[in-house]
């Protein structure tokens, strides 16, 4: 099965000189655009891990895909892409697969990723994984709070406005999640600011704190 160059580590997704085609030359960060859902996964009343599920911007999905049509149908189904999945879900560790959980205010460690899937959905790249955690927590432990975002912007990822974009599974009875998005004039205006041209962005790494102001929270209280 051919499978497409994994996601550089510039930013793990996507394409050094492959964005160029998806987008031009004026265009400045981020680069690529995310829709997100999370599911916390809880069992035996403990926090086990998160389900992350990311739909890729039609630019992406249609540079990365190239070539991976096996069969020649005109669709690509899961198995066609599953060696991508797998490949790309692993090159994430670097930028913490843009997931942090924290507990009482205590960062939580996550093993690696396991279900690696993508499909398309509406044509849309559509990316789901799930991070176990290290070390299950139970609930009464502290305010859980998970936060989605790239730390050197070069993905913008959006927190889906569906029903489901923030799910708790298997949680004990009273458990709530309360979503927060950042602000829309706030991603609008980052490359609006002095010194934010492109060079500054490509200085950024996996450790900056830039991204963090366009975070998606969830938060989760249980009784």
């Amino acid at each position: 099965m051919p499978i497409a160059a994994p996601l550089p580590k510039t930013a793990a997704l996507l394409l050094a000189a492959g964005l160029a085609c998806a987008a031009t030359a004026a265009s400045a960060h981020p680069h690529v655009w995310v829709t997100a859902k999370a599911q916390l996964v809880y069992q035996d009343g403990k926090l086990v891990g998160v389900r992350d599920t990311w739909s890729f911007d039609p630019e992406y999905t249609a540079f990365v895909t190239q070539g991976l049509d096996a069969n020649k149908d005109g669709t690509l189904s899961p198995d066609e892409l599953a060696g991508l999945a797998s490949e790309n879900t692993a090159n994430l560790a670097e930028f913490g697969y843009f997931t942090k959980l924290k507990i009482a205010g205590k960062e939580q460690l996550f093993a690696d990723p396991t279900e690696p899937r993508m499909s398309m959905v509406d044509g849309k790249l559509t990316m789901t994984f799930l991070l176990p955690l290290k070390t299950p927590v139970a609930p009464g432990r502290g305010v859980a709070a998970l936060e989605i975002y790239d730390p050197t912007y070069f993905v913008a990822f959006a927190l889906s406005e569906d029903a489901d974009a923030a799910r708790l599974t298997g949680a004990p009875a009273g458990c709530a999640a309360t979503v927060t998005r950042p602000k829309p004039e706030a991603t609008k205006t980052a490359d609006a600011k002095p010194g934010m041209s492109e060079a500054f962005f490509e200085a950024l790494t996996a450790a900056a704190n830039y991204g963090s102001q366009f975070a998606n929270r969830i938060i989760v209280a249980c009784p």
